[in-house]
């Protein structure tokens, strides 16, 4: 079926069905982009909110000597220490707005640089 209109192009019923699918599609690509979960670099978290103690303080990066018995319990227990605060380190490394991703993602980066 087409439809015509004074002074345009004919528009097919498949066009006018096309343009509503699209804005559809658009839409649900700008949510995903908005709430795409985004994944922590272990090195730009340790370096803006660990280096200032652990390039300073025991256990200090790069001690594998001193990491041992730490990367012995597992990653989940060091993020677990981490997040809860052990010894002189507080909760969070001191950092509240630090996410679990973000903790993890440091000890992680911590270990591959301590064995």
């Amino acid at each position: 079926m087409k439809f015509t209109h004074a002074g345009r192009n004919e528009t097919t019923k498949e066009h006018t069905m096309k343009l509503p699918i699209s804005g559809y599609v658009l839409a649900a690509v700008l949510i995903a982009a908005g709430t795409a979960p985004a994944f922590a670099d272990g090195a730009a978290v340790y370096n803006a909110n660990c280096a200032a103690c652990h390039n300073n303080m025991k256990p200090k990066i790069g001690d594998k000597d001193a990491w041992a018995p730490l990367i012995k319990e597992g990653t989940p227990a060091l993020v677990a220490s981490t997040i809860k605060g052990k010894g002189m380190m507080p909760a969070r490394g001191g950092k509240a707005n630090l996410s679990d991703d973000d903790i993890k993602a440091a000890v992680e980066y911590i270990v591959s640089k301590s064995q």
